[in-house]
């Protein structure tokens, strides 16, 4: 057994799945490139729950384990919406929620980027509108991205935002010109 481990270490087979470490590093790399282009190297994402499972929250956190190593991108989490350079926005917009992620969106610099993360934030889920839920964020929100899932993976979570970045590209916005 220990020589079946040891020519896996060897060759660099450590997953069962080396397409998607393939895809991983594909994606990575290119987003590094992304970010370093349009945010000089360092995108800021403030991350707010609007009132979730949590299941978003823990993709998230997988995103700064070593396997993915998020932060080697150029890409961190802030605990300031001042700090921020977008707003990655979880769960279904409670009512008791929404003063709150709309004082952290005033708050976000100028150009101001919201992403919804997950099917929750655009009612796609399994809840409706109801007096306790705001509803869609896109209605009152400006939405420029959406990570789809429930919950998206990290992979996902990953391709989503180099998504967002590509967006930015096609739509010719530089973060400095503001």
């Amino acid at each position: 057994m220990w020589n079946f481990w040891k020519k896996r270490m060897q060759t660099g087979l450590l997953t069962e799945h080396p397409e998607l470490e393939t895809q991983q590093h594909t994606i990575a790399k290119t987003l590094k490139d992304q970010v370093k282009r349009h945010f000089a190297g360092s995108l800021a994402i403030r991350m707010v729950d609007s009132g979730s499972c949590n299941a978003c929250e823990a993709e998230c956190n997988a995103l700064s384990n070593p396997y993915y190593a998020l932060e080697r991108l150029g890409i961190h989490f802030v605990a300031s919406p001042r700090h921020a350079d977008v707003m990655l926005l979880s769960g279904v917009v409670t009512a008791n929620m929404w003063p709150y992620v709309m004082d952290c969106y005033e708050q976000l610099p100028a150009p101001k980027w919201v992403i919804a993360l997950g099917d929750c934030p655009t009612n796609l889920s399994v809840f409706d509108k109801t007096f306790a839920i705001q509803g869609p964020v896109g209605e009152s929100l400006p939405i420029a991205h959406i990570i789809p899932g429930c919950p998206p993976d990290p992979l996902t979570i990953m391709q989503g935002m180099l998504d967002f970045l590509s967006l930015l590209e096609t739509q010719n916005i530089e973060h400095s010109e503001c």
